[in-house]
């Protein structure tokens, strides 16, 4: 079983996305028995809230089912317990390692450096995936998660 902790700062927009986005990829690709999908906030402040209703509404419109979800912080366990945990940005990355203390098994990667491994089998160095709370773009949130779950999918399943 490989487990996925997908994070961002709320965890009601991007992680929550990313969540669903991987969970219907891996679905598609019949390997949902080798994944344990979940997702997390670096912050407090929406503890307990569900999807951001552009998350919902962006998912809806293409037909990717919204996993039911209601955010969380991240904990120190998280470390223990999940093989690759996801940060959207340069600031979760830095929240993530803060967190759990540093990142000594090498377990936290950004999104978007899987975004170009299908093609090019490796990993690369990653813009950040921008906060639709602060732009209002849940379509090019969209594009960037949709790129790094293929790409991260890619990049896993290569080992299964």
């Amino acid at each position: 079983m490989i487990k996925i902790l997908f994070v961002c700062h709320g965890n009601i927009c991007r992680s929550t996305m990313s969540q669903s986005v991987f969970t219907y990829l891996v679905r598609q690709a019949g390997l949902e028995d080798c994944f344990e999908i979940d997702s997390a906030a670096t912050s407090r402040e929406e503890i307990g809230n569900p999807p951001h209703y552009g998350t919902r509404n962006k998912l809806r419109q293409v037909q990717i089912p919204l996993i039911a979800h209601h955010a969380r912080q991240m904990t120190r366990q998280d470390y223990e317990n999940f093989d690759f945990l996801i940060g959207m940005d340069s600031a979760n990355i830095r929240n993530m390692t803060r967190i759990v203390g540093g990142d000594e098994e090498h377990k936290i990667y950004k999104m978007l450096s899987f975004a170009d491994y299908e093609k090019t089998h490796q990993l690369s160095a990653a813009r950040d995936v921008a906060d639709p709370w602060y732009t209002g773009d849940f379509d090019a949130t969209y594009d960037d998660i949709l790129r790094g779950c293929r790409g991260l999918l890619a990049y896993i399943s290569g080992g299964i």
